[in-house]
């Protein structure tokens, strides 16, 4: 993982110590935070965030500062948004993003 990835894996893992069902699967060339088995956020290499939304949050998501589309292989990856890392740098933020991934996470079977 770049540096800016491991920072951002570091500040996800403060702000999710204290919830159960979280584990750090590798994923994508880097590390994936899961819940119950499925995936909620992950570090990307530029320091941006992956964040698991689902798709009645996804378009809402997208109106949010430095959200866009997952693009993953040239084919874009509903319920799933990519998070500029500008949009990231304050914990708030980067909280509220995990909170959203985990309400819809948390509708999702176990694994």
């Amino acid at each position: 993982m770049s540096q800016a990835a491991d920072h951002l894996a570091d500040r996800i893992r403060i702000l999710l110590a204290d919830r159960p069902g979280i584990r750090e699967q590798k994923m994508f060339g880097g590390v994936a935070f899961m819940l119950d088995g499925n995936m909620l956020v992950g570090p990307m290499k530029d320091g941006g965030l992956l964040a698991r939304v689902g798709k009645d949050a996804y378009e809402e998501a997208l109106t949010r500062p430095g959200a866009r589309p997952m693009n993953f292989t040239g084919r874009t990856m509903a319920g799933f948004v990519e998070v500029d890392g500008d949009a990231v740098e304050d914990d708030d933020d980067l909280g509220e993003w995990i909170a959203l991934a985990e309400a819809f996470v948390r509708t999702l079977p176990a694994k």
